[in-house]
C-alpha cells in the first residue's frame, strides 16, 4: 500500500538533503566579507538616497493587496476552463455573474482612484 509514496518520499528526502548540502557548501566554500558595501541597502545599482526606515506609502501596499485578490479570483478562471463544456450553459451564465462581479469591484477600485501614483 505505501508502495506508491515511495517516489514522493525519495524526492522530499532528496530536496532536503540536497538543500543541506548546497548550505553547507556555501558555509565551508563561500568567501567571507566584512560589512563594507555588502550592508549597503541596494537599489538598482544606485547609490542609496535617505534613510532604509522611512515609512512606505500606504499606495504600495494596496497596489499589493488588489494584485493578489484579483489573482486570485483568476485562478478561478483555470478550473472553469477545464470543465466548461461539461457545464453547459448553467456554467456559463455563473462564470458570466463572477466575472460581472469581478469588473464591477475593478471600477470601484478605478473610481477611487486606489490605482493612482500621484
Amino acid at each position: 500500500m505505501f508502495e506508491t509514496f515511495y517516489p514522493i518520499l525519495f524526492l522530499v528526502f532528496f530536496a532536503v538533503f540536497l538543500a543541506v548540502l548546497l548550505v553547507l557548501m556555501s558555509v565551508l566554500i563561500g568567501r567571507r566579507t566584512r560589512m563594507g558595501k555588502k550592508g549597503i541597502p541596494y537599489e538598482c545599482g544606485l547609490e542609496p538616497v535617505g534613510n532604509t526606515r522611512e515609512p512606505v506609502p500606504v499606495k504600495f501596499y494596496m497596489v499589493a493587496i488588489l494584485f493578489i485578490l484579483f489573482d486570485i479570483e483568476v485562478i478561478f478562471l483555470y478550473p472553469w476552463a477545464v470543465i466548461s463544456r461539461n457545464l453547459g450553459w448553467f456554467g456559463f451564465v455563473e462564470m458570466l455573474v463572477f466575472i460581472l462581479i469581478i469588473l464591477v469591484g475593478y471600477f470601484y477600485i478605478l473610481g477611487r482612484g486606489a490605482l493612482k501614483w500621484d
